[in-house]
């Protein structure tokens, strides 16, 4: 068992009796795939390593579009949609409620798509709220079959420049670990009235670590990995992180809401980044774990309070 949203933290599904029995350990006998996986990673790395980095940062950019499940289309139905371009293909974008009202942009999480905010539309829009989501790049009906966090932030802040008046950004995740990262902004500089961060990481450094420890990768995939991407982005590693960019990005306040058993991103990291941020608040929660924080009814209105 690891914590990190990486596409290999959920690569395979675990039988559900095995769930119930043994409800804290994703995998407790490692299917023949991730075996599988592991090894070929293994002996890459040993003989090629830069093949076998370049195989690893694959899979960990790569997410799965998981099958549509039966309460989507219901959560979807009276959304108005649309296309936004984007270099690694079309968003779709959703949008809810009076068109003149201040938005609020939902951000979902690795392998999510903006139905899987279906229990925030309704007391957003009883709030008076326009409420905006889309699908990230490669999730949902977005194009894409790869996606970094730049690739995801930079989508959000392309669907923030088109929507107008924006009330409050919610997201979570990797969606947290984008907005906070990049960091998103309005346009002109103005400074966002709310934010909230659900599950969010501390920063990349951490997820890569993570993804490593479960992949069993070799002890310098972390350090190839902040190469990478400091050589990509032109910029540190760690000025991605929640807890240094995010600071800088003008929001006026920010609640941090994380799980004390989230079984993903440790809580250590929720409240790290609520240390680090000047005035936010830290709303903790027990027993929802990663993504039912999510479909909470006490935790949607407390943030819905706070938004207001």
């Amino acid at each position: 068992m690891t914590n990190t949203f990486s596409p290999a933290q959920d690569y395979y599904p675990i039988e559900e009796h095995a769930r119930a029995a043994a409800p804290r350990v994703r995998y407790p006998s490692p299917p023949a795939g991730l075996r599988l996986l592991r090894w070929q990673l293994k002996v890459l790395s040993a003989v090629a390593p830069g093949l076998g980095f370049k195989l690893a940062w694959k899979v960990f950019c790569s997410p799965r579009r998981l099958p549509v499940k039966d309460w989507e289309a219901s959560a979807m139905q009276d959304a108005r949609r649309r296309t936004l371009a984007y270099h690694t293909g079309p968003v779709a974008v959703y949008e809810w409620g009076p068109v003149a009202a201040p938005a609020v942009v939902l951000v979902h999480g690795w392998e999510h798509r903006a139905s899987f905010w279906r229990a925030w539309v309704q007391p957003l829009l009883a709030a008076g709220y326009r409420v905006v989501a889309l699908d990230g790049p490669g999730h949902g009906a977005s194009g894409g079959k790869q996606v970094t966090l730049t690739d995801f932030g930079g989508a959000v802040q392309a669907v923030v420049d088109t929507v107008g008046e924006v009330r409050a950004i919610v997201a979570h995740s990797f969606g947290a670990a984008s907005v906070a990262g990049m960091p998103v902004r309005l346009p002109g500089g103005a400074a966002l009235p709310r934010l909230v961060l659900l599950s969010a990481p501390v920063g990349p450094r951490e997820v890569a670590g993570r993804f490593a420890d479960f992949l069993y990768l070799s002890t310098d995939f972390v350090a190839r990995f902040v190469q990478h991407v400091e050589q990509v982005t032109g910029r540190a590693v760690n000025s991605f992180a929640a807890a240094a960019a995010g600071p800088t990005g003008g929001a006026e306040k920010v609640l941090v809401m994380h799980d004390e058993e989230d079984e993903i991103i440790p809580f250590a990291e929720g409240r790290q980044i609520a240390a680090a941020w000047p005035g936010a608040v830290l709303h903790a929660t027990r027993g929802l774990g990663h993504n039912r924080i999510m479909r909470d009814a006490e935790v949607v209105w407390a943030a819905v309070d706070f938004i207001a």
